[in-house]
């Protein structure tokens, strides 16, 4: 499924496709996904996050920096940022 942006999707959207994605990953329910739990702590590793991110991508229809799950660790704050046009913290939307 592909969002062009600008689709306006609620971070609340962004983040239960994360959750679903992230537990077809991790081979687990969707229910043992903590959406403020770590990557690390959900044992994503390097090569996985590069996936996701290109997946994220896809999902919008948007570049997203490569290091943005880096930088928002958990579901819950990278779908924030995702939802506010992945702009750097402060940055005028």
């Amino acid at each position: 499924m592909n969002h062009q942006e600008g689709s306006g999707l609620a971070a609340e959207t962004i983040q239960g496709w994360l959750v679903k994605r992230m537990a077809e990953l991790l081979r687990c329910a969707p229910e043992e996904i903590g959406i403020d739990d770590s990557f690390d702590r959900l044992g994503l590793d390097s090569a996985t996050a590069v996936g996701v991110t290109l997946e994220v991508e896809d999902y919008l229809g948007r570049t997203v920096d490569p290091g943005v799950l880096y930088s928002y660790n958990t579901l819950r704050r990278l779908a924030d940022h995702l939802a506010s046009g992945g702009a750097p913290p402060g940055a005028p939307n």
